[in-house]
């Protein structure tokens, strides 16, 4: 019998309980990550949506206690991790226009609010191969774009705005949110990572 592995998300902010919930109803083990402590024993790490601004200010803090470097730790040991939205924002190493704090893990350039205020959220069905012939369909709530990739990063899905879904080794972003919507495919295709 195939050990059941541990998904650690990040939950200092945003939408953490959906993600909670849609992994166990995958029948994944799940863990509230607010301490330092809450990473030991995780299989992978979910970032997810929320305020990127307050979250980076969290990373300057004492109150983050070490969590943000041992994140980069793990994730250079090859630990999955996936970043949705603001999550994605955080581990791209560019910010268009922002010197805020970030993981800056992954090789991709982001612009913030690319799709505008939260009054212009939308539903965008997204062709995404990896995940199977039908659209998935992509929740943007202020969120970013991908506008650039570095040459080991491997582009998922795409809109005519820009790339909404990319993967570089065990480094995952999409800048959508698919914890709130009933298809659980793309965190099908992160367990399939770890």
């Amino acid at each position: 019998m195939t050990e059941k592995k541990t998904i650690g998300v990040l939950g200092i902010q945003g939408d953490f309980r959906e993600h909670i919930e849609k992994l166990r109803s995958l029948g994944a083990h799940t863990k509230d990550v607010r301490h330092l402590s809450d990473l030991d024993g995780i299989d992978a790490l979910i970032i997810p949506g929320g305020e990127s601004t307050a979250v980076a200010i969290v990373e300057k803090s004492d109150a983050a206690h070490g969590i943000f470097e041992k994140i980069r730790e793990l994730s250079e040991n090859g630990l999955p991790i996936w970043g949705t939205c603001m999550g994605s924002i955080l581990l791209a190493k560019n910010i268009e226009g922002s010197a805020q704090g970030r993981l800056g893990l992954m090789d991709i350039t982001v612009r913030r609010n690319a799709f505008g205020p939260q009054r212009f959220s939308s539903e965008i069905p997204i062709p995404i191969p990896a995940l199977g012939e039908a659209d998935f369909l992509g929740v943007f709530i202020r969120a970013p774009l991908i506008t650039i990739v570095g040459n080991s990063v491997d582009v998922l899905g795409k809109l005519d705005q820009g790339i909404v879904m990319a993967r570089e080794k065990n480094l995952l972003a999409t800048v959508f949110h698919p914890e709130v919507v009933d298809d659980a495919r793309v965190h099908e295709y992160f367990l399939s990572m770890i």
